[in-house]
């Protein structure tokens, strides 16, 4: 079902009671754009007929046809991608004003065989100009914004529109709410144009902009002399075609900036030219076309780069000298790689630099070869951390600290950030990737990328610090056991494949469920099979925008295990199932006759309890006697052992061992849909232990310590933590009386 949006009401009269209620300031600058539009161009004509994509779309479930975005990629033609848009954009920064000025020259073409006569853009920037756009109204409300930051008086941010022309026609344009969303909220506009855009053709639009930045929020904005300026410029939308990503017939996928969620654009080339006081290191998406040429105090810096849907960049005033270098691999270009940071950061630089060079030799190695010419890592300086840990093409910020000494929590940290932004440079950068409507191909499968990476590594995750390293505690742990301890097991409520903005437990979830999920697929399909599959993923699908079913087709044919791919895609993307098996009793006794009545000899005869307990216990001697080498755990009668597992969630395939006193061991397996299941061994020892899942398959499972069950009480675990944690409270408390 297609939707239909809401029209703003700049287009129509602006009564004095709106005026009111939203406030002179608000409106004066309403009032302004306001002028341009009704003064000087006619009512905007119809649309193009072209709907919109659904709001609260999600998780595709029909995969793409084989020519979508014109079919993969060989490599033998002239551009990585079907570059669909052209951006020419000369800005200029002013950092005291934290404003940006800009001239845009935007060529987009119709891949539709329909005439369109409006596009719709995305005006990301207007998501902080108060706190009645859609993302601060969202963040009101939570779960907010990732980094939890809020606005204040006169840290506002926002993009307006002074010009736009098609050719030499003045174009009108008005806010549109794809999702719903608030009338106030004004992240998407649609222009409706003079000269309609012919089937395969391209139209040409000159946009004059300006951008106010806000202070350092949601991973764009300022602080003091520090800049990252990103969703910056109008964004043309993405028309996807009959086909692609489950579309029927052509639409316009936009949607407004939500506080949960983040991009998706069409690929194409982007010219940019940025001019910056000359005191500042200006760093950005792509490559530098030679020197900056300097002019009354200003350096322009001019940069390019093809085959990507985004560009940003930075400026400061406080930036040390680049940390730079160099990588090489099977496939790709020489790789340039810049670090930029300020003083105050420089312990993060080489580790960041390593980290990158990790990560590309990596992910080049197990998805497919790194394309570009550039990598730059931006270390965001004390205080404008909000502006850590976020993706654009060839260009991404880390996390800075004052120290990051191997085996801290600081440089877990580093590392972990500085990988996971360099992998989103695959998975949302190469793969392009809905990040808004299905955030699972982009955070989910980027999270447990990092955390595979790390572990083929063999790097060590330590949860200490400078000083409980010193005190010599540093605890030990799994990557993937961090992420499960992330995920909501008990009662998750969202499907990993519903989209970023309406989830109840937030965006967290996609990525510490969705890497959590991949780990436990991997473990079924097996580790050489899940890397097959993703190689041919990548190869199938980069530079296209693939769909979440498109992740499945790719998955079940490259494995050859379709049945399996599509049973864990049913249960934990498309819908939310809790996986909870358990023992539930564990019994393991001597099979001995009971008392009463038998015929012997003809006869009937009753033998007593007391009867059988006196023969037992002769017969149990003179076993003794028999086997003085026998251990405990065997004797004169036979064992019974009995487990009963019980299922309070999905159905998944488990392996249940069992351990007996003479070192032997049973196993049995439970695949069926049953809510419950007994299994009975009759042995000459008795059982020892079992365990459910022993390889430890199901990290999904809700609680693993009652997936083993021994019969003699074991306390030796909660004597180690309980242990561990006196000595560190001693140690603790030792030190506060020193003070």
């Amino acid at each position: 079902m297609e939707v239909r949006f809401k029209r703003s009401r700049v287009i129509k009269t602006l009564s004095i009671a709106t005026l009111l209620a939203a406030g002179a300031v608000f409106h004066a600058r309403i009032l302004a754009q306001a002028d341009v539009i009704i003064n000087k161009i006619p009512y905007p004509m119809a649309d193009s007929g072209i709907a919109l994509a659904p709001a609260g779309a999600g998780a595709v479930t029909i995969p793409s046809a084989a020519d979508a975005w014109g079919g993969p990629r060989t490599g033998s033609e002239a551009t990585l991608s079907d570059r669909v848009v052209n951006y020419q954009i000369e800005a200029t920064l002013d950092p005291v004003k934290h404003t940006v000025d800009g001239k845009q020259k935007l060529t987009w073409r119709n891949r539709s065989a329909l005439p369109v006569s409006s596009v719709y853009l995305h005006l990301y920037m207007n998501a902080f100009e108060s706190d009645n756009s859609t993302f601060n109204t969202e963040a009101r409300r939570g779960p907010g914004s990732r980094d939890g930051e809020r606005l204040k008086e006169g840290e506002w941010g926002h993009i307006t529109l002074r010009k736009v022309l098609q050719g030499t026609a003045p174009v009108a344009w008005s806010f549109v709410h794809p999702d719903n969303g608030p009338d106030t909220d004004h992240t998407v506009v649609r222009f409706d144009l003079p000269a309609t855009v012919a089937p395969g053709a391209s139209t040409t639009f000159d946009i004059d902009f300006f951008t106010k930045l806000p202070r350092v929020v949601a991973r764009t904005g300022y602080f003091d002399s520090f800049h990252l300026v990103a969703q910056w410029f109008p964004k043309i939308g993405v028309l996807e075609l009959a086909g692609e990503r489950g579309a029927s017939k052509p639409r316009w996928n936009v949607h407004e900036h939500h506080a949960q969620s983040e991009f998706y654009a069409d690929f194409g080339n982007f010219d940019i030219k940025l001019t910056a006081p000359k005191e500042y290191t200006v760093a950005a998406t792509g490559e530098l076309q030679g020197p900056p040429v300097e002019k009354n105090g200003m350096l322009t810096h001019h940069y390019m780069q093809g085959d990507v849907h985004d560009f940003a960049w930075m400026a400061d005033k406080r930036s040390a000298k680049p940390l730079q270098d160099t990588w090489t691999g099977p496939g790709s270009p020489v790789v340039k790689l810049s670090v930029i940071y300020t003083p105050d950061r420089a312990a993060s630089a080489a580790p960041a630099m390593q980290a990158t060079k990790d990560a590309l030799t990596y992910y080049s190695r197990t998805l497919g070869p790194y394309p570009y010419k550039t990598v730059t890592v931006v270390i965001p300086p004390y205080n404008a951390d909000a502006a850590s840990g976020m993706e654009y093409p060839t260009f991404f910020t880390a996390t800075g600290h004052e120290q990051a000494a191997a085996g801290t929590l600081d440089r877990l940290a580093l590392d972990l950030v500085t990988i996971h932004e360099f992998g989103h440079g695959y998975f949302y950068g190469i793969l392009a990737s809905n990040e808004v409507e299905e955030p699972l191909l982009d955070e989910g499968l980027n999270e447990y990328w990092n955390q595979r990476m790390l572990r083929d590594n063999k790097v060590e995750h330590r949860l200490s610090t400078p000083l409980l390293k010193a005190l010599g505690v540093a605890p030990l742990i799994d990557g993937f056991g961090m992420e499960r301890l992330g995920a909501p097991r008990e009662e998750p409520a969202d499907s990993l494949g519903h989209n970023a903005w309406e989830r109840l437990q937030g965006i967290g979830p996609v990525y510490s469920r969705g890497a959590t999920m991949m780990r436990d697929l991997e473990e079924r399909l097996g580790k050489e099979a899940t890397e097959r599959a993703f190689k041919e993923y990548y190869k199938r699908w980069k530079f296209r925008h693939p769909s979440i079913a498109d992740l499945r087709e790719s998955l079940a044919e490259s494995t050859g295990q379709r049945a399996l791919v599509e049973s864990v895609f049913a249960q934990q993307v498309y819908a939310t199932a809790k996986v909870d098996d358990r023992i539930d009793k564990f019994s393991s006794v001597e099979e001995k006759p009971g008392p009463g009545t038998m015929v012997v000899d003809g006869k009937r005869i009753e033998e007593t309890k007391d009867a059988l307990d006196k023969r037992f216990d002769q017969i149990s001697d003179a076993w003794k006697k028999a086997n003085p080498a026998a251990k405990n755990g065997s004797g004169a009668f036979p064992y019974r052992t009995s487990i009963i597992l019980r299922r309070r969630g999905a159905k998944v395939p488990q392996t249940l061992v069992v351990k007996f006193a003479d070192g032997s061991t049973e196993t049995a397996t439970w695949d069926n849909d049953q809510r419950w299941q007994r299994y009975t061994w009759v042995k000459p020892v008795k059982a020892v232990s079992a365990e459910l899942d022993p390889k430890r398959i199901h990290y999904l499972d809700t609680n693993k310590l009652d997936d083993t069950r021994t019969l003699e009480s074991n306390g030796s675990a909660s004597r180690r933590w309980t242990g561990d944690l006196s000595a560190v409270v001693s140690v603790v408390l030792s030190l506060i009386a020193t003070l």
